[in-house]
């Protein structure tokens, strides 16, 4: 293998793994986000207004 072939492979692992990461990162906090009571959630809207 050259060096621009371990290169690019490392890259490849370091930037897959980061992704894969992250994939598991958003879909753990939308399952934990579901479990919150509604009354217990936090918006980014201000009361009174609604997001339609």
């Amino acid at each position: 293998m050259t060096h621009l072939g371990y290169l690019l492979s490392g890259w490849g692992i370091a930037l897959g793994v980061l992704a894969i990461y992250a994939l598991r990162l958003v879909r753990r906090g939308r399952r934990l986000s579901a479990r919150v009571p509604p009354a217990h959630r936090r918006w980014m809207q201000s009361p009174g207004t609604s997001g339609d």
